[in-house]
Formats: C-alpha cells, sequence, structure tokens
C-alpha cells in the first residue's frame, strides 16, 4: 500500500464556505485545518479566508512551531509583535517562534483574503534534504 492521501478543499473561491477551526469555541467561516482531516505527522495546513474587514480578533504566538503564511488572494495585514505588514498575493510571511501574531482583510478591499498556513516544529531541516533518491530511469506515467 502507498503511504498519500487526497483531499479536495474546491478552489479559492470556495473557501469561505467550510466552518472550522482547532477548538469548536475558535470555529469560524473561512478555515479549514487541514492536518486535522489529512495524516500529517510533521507539517499543519489551514486554509483561510476572510472577507473585507474581518480580522482573527485575537493574537496569538507558538512556543515550539514555526509558521510560514502564503497569500493567495486579496489585500490585508498582519499584526507582527509591534509592527503592521501589509499583505496581499504573492506575499510570504514566515513567523518565528514566540512573534505574536494577527492578521485582518483591509475594510476597503473588494475580495476576500485568502491564505494558507503552514505549520511546522521539531527540528531544523538541513540545507540539502539528505533523504531523497531518485530514479532516472523510471519511466514518467504520463
Amino acid at each position: 500500500m502507498t503511504d498519500y492521501e487526497v483531499l479536495e478543499i474546491g478552489g479559492l473561491d470556495d473557501w469561505r464556505t467550510h466552518h472550522g477551526g482547532f477548538r469548536p469555541e475558535s470555529s469560524r467561516n473561512g478555515r479549514r485545518v487541514v492536518d486535522h482531516e489529512l495524516t500529517m505527522q510533521y507539517i499543519g495546513l489551514t486554509a483561510n479566508a476572510l472577507e473585507p474587514g474581518e480580522e482573527a480578533g485575537y493574537w496569538h504566538r507558538h512556543a515550539r512551531v514555526e509558521e510560514l503564511y502564503v497569500f493567495l488572494a486579496g489585500d490585508g495585514q498582519m499584526g507582527l509583535d509591534d509592527e503592521v505588514v501589509d499583505v496581499h498575493a504573492g506575499t510570504l510571511v514566515r513567523v518565528g517562534q514566540g512573534v505574536w501574531r494577527t492578521w485582518r482583510c483591509a475594510p476597503d478591499g473588494s475580495e476576500q483574503l485568502r491564505w494558507l498556513c503552514i505549520r511546522a516544529g521539531g527540528t531544523e531541516l538541513p540545507e540539502f534534504p539528505d533523504d531523497s533518491e531518485r530514479a532516472v530511469d523510471r519511466p514518467m506515467p504520463w
């Protein structure tokens, strides 16, 4: 048996219809905790969508987890400790341990702010992956 799973989360325009979160009291429309639906060992992933003017409504930080925010659509802002950073499609924000963070969709925006948040913890990644193996003679499947 091969160790992989496939999950369809829909196109960006469908993300807002999903209601989810880490806990029932913090769940909301536009949040999908993908690592609760797929068997993931070392990384976590959420797919998110906020309406114009909508904000997280809270700050949070992690002691052991590093996060990477990948913004795919819309305009917004992230609060990072005492700074505010503008974000839009194509913006990547890495947030290390101990940094307070929050976010919002621009109040005057014309579309939803949509992003992926990738979470990871544990040991540092090597500069070059040292566990890969290439099969240059294996034929392509298409």
